[in-house]
């Protein structure tokens, strides 16, 4: 007796929609690490550019760029390499606690907006702003 239900490419249909599932979780976990790995970075430009300004304040003496200035300081941040990283979507920016004098603070935020490459996810939302605020006083 024939059956009357054939089961045929059954398996091709299960797979073709749990491979969707798997998929999109494994590039979405990849999405996540990504992101993790760009948070990481703006962290530590933020050490590395305070670093940077609070040697070259106004009595700074042997640099050739003392008495650093907003676009000098996104400039160094942005020469930063770090595979993966676009430096269009990075940006720098210190403030001066009371002034660029030595003994004053300097706080250094560094902002990265990155793209986040889900598949099947939505188009909106899809976008990141991580940022990180260093704070150190000025040496010299």
């Amino acid at each position: 007796m024939k059956p009357i239900r054939n089961e045929e490419g059954s398996a091709l249909v299960e797979f073709a929609l749990s491979s969707v599932v798997l998929f999109m979780t494994l590039f979405g976990l990849m999405a996540v690490c990504t992101a993790l790995y760009s948070y990481l970075f703006v962290a530590e430009a933020a050490r590395e550019a305070s670093r940077y300004a609070i040697v070259r304040g106004n009595k700074c003496t042997g640099f050739s760029d003392c008495k650093i200035t907003q676009a000098q300081l996104n400039t160094y941040v942005q020469g930063l390499s770090y595979p993966g990283i676009n430096k269009g979507n990075l940006s720098a920016t210190a403030s001066f606690t009371p002034d660029n004098s030595p003994g004053s603070v300097v706080s250094v935020t560094v902002t990265y907006n990155m793209a986040l490459n889900i598949p099947f996810w939505p188009k909106t939302g899809r976008a990141m702003q991580l940022s990180s605020t260093s704070q150190m006083a000025i040496s010299q």
